[in-house]
């Protein structure tokens, strides 16, 4: 079962897997912008495979995570269901 990561912050209540235009439209209220940042850090290419991108994603959130000085950001994981 393969899991899924995505980055947020700590006072977004919103899930961004199951609400995401909820989520998007608070991150973006509060001027966080991390669909923009995530992907400013993410090397992520149409050349790699999904789950290269995915490996990408994460290690990119994690980045963002260890430098945010002030203790915004946060990852959250789901269990990608089997289709």
């Amino acid at each position: 079962m393969e899991t899924s990561c995505a980055l947020t912050t700590f006072d977004n209540p919103f899930d961004p897997f199951e609400q995401f235009t909820s989520w998007f439209l608070f991150d973006v209220e509060k001027g966080y912008d991390s669909c923009s940042y995530l992907g400013r850090v993410a090397r992520t290419s149409d050349q790699l495979s999904e789950e290269e991108n995915n490996l990408e994603i994460e290690r990119a959130i994690d980045e963002i995570i260890k430098y945010d000085f002030m203790n915004v950001y946060r990852k959250v994981k789901r269990k990608a269901s089997a289709a």
